[in-house]
């Protein structure tokens, strides 16, 4: 359909029918609208902003929370592992609590046998002290023994005796066989023999005294030694008498020493070797009658 071109259009008569808008209305508008755009996008910034922020927020509350788990776990081992150490500290105490105890226990006893050890060093001191003060007084002792001897030595004498040996040296009284025990070279055996017909036990041998002649000085005595009986006839006093036992040929003979003749006993002594020990014992002395009687004597000679 045509229009007629005097017939107006509905814009234009709008336009007419409005001819009096502000235009600073529709630039404010304009503003308006733009500025809400404006704001509206920056609110979708703003939006999307927090968003992203939000997720990262979450990944990082996932990493924390994970990290807090760990965290946990871990403190509940340590938590288990402290437990574990309190009851074994709580024991070590206790040990460490007896074994104190027990170290002042060994302290005290330590202490107390140190004491005892010092009061047993002192008393054994005293007693060295003692002992070094008789040590020093029985070395005087010995050494005035020493002088002693070496002034009876030049007393004391050697001699033939009845079998042409050369005895020992011979003492002539008790004092000189005293000396002659201390000089130790042979055994010595001091004896007094009455007259009878039972032997006598002198040291190793038996001997029986069958006469005395005390004016001459001299006796007649019977020894039993080795199963053997022999008789020493009209000996006199100071003579070595002698004789062998068995054993006895390779060193110095028995010899006897008479150095006190009575009317019936005799006084003297006895000496045998050192080497070889004494004679075994003799046996059980012969018969009173065979002791007196002096049938078959063996000779004085070695076997």
């Amino acid at each position: 359909m045509s229009i007629s071109p005097n017939v107006p259009t509905p814009q234009e008569s709008y336009a007419y029918e409005s001819p009096g808008t502000p235009r600073w209305i529709t630039i404010l508008l304009v503003l308006l609208i733009a500025g809400l755009g404006g704001l509206g996008y920056l609110g979708y910034n703003a939006q999307t902003k927090i968003s992203q922020d939000m997720s990262e927020q979450q990944k990082q509350n996932k990493i924390v929370t994970a990290q807090l788990d760990q965290a946990n776990s871990r403190i509940a081992d340590l938590k288990s592992k402290m437990e574990i150490t309190t009851q074994r500290v709580g024991l070590t105490q206790s040990e460490l609590a007896q074994a104190k105890s027990r170290a002042e226990t060994i302290r005290k006893e330590q202490q107390t046998s140190d004491d005892k050890l010092t009061t047993q060093i002192k008393e054994s001191d005293e007693k060295i002290s003692a002992v070094a003060s008789e040590v020093g007084n029985a070395k005087k002792d010995i050494e005035a023994t020493k002088g002693d001897l070496e002034a009876t030595k030049g007393k004391l004498e050697r001699s033939l005796g009845d079998m042409n040996v050369m005895s020992g040296l011979i003492a002539h009284n008790h004092d000189d066989l005293d000396d002659l025990k201390r000089r130790g070279d042979r055994n010595y055996y001091e004896f007094t023999l009455q007259r009878s017909k039972t032997a006598q036990r002198v040291g190793p041998v038996q001997m029986s005294l069958n006469k005395t002649d005390p004016k001459k000085a001299k006796y007649t005595l019977t020894v039993v030694a080795d199963d053997r009986t022999i008789e020493k006839k009209d000996k006199t006093s100071g003579e070595p008498v002698q004789f062998y036992v068995k054993g006895s040929a390779r060193m110095a003979p028995y010899e006897i020493v008479v150095f006190d003749v009575g009317k019936n006993q005799i006084t003297g002594y006895l000496a045998t070797p050192k080497e070889g020990g004494a004679a075994p014992p003799p046996a059980a002395a012969a018969p009173a009658s065979a002791a007196s009687t002096p049938a078959k004597p063996e000779q004085d000679k070695p076997e």
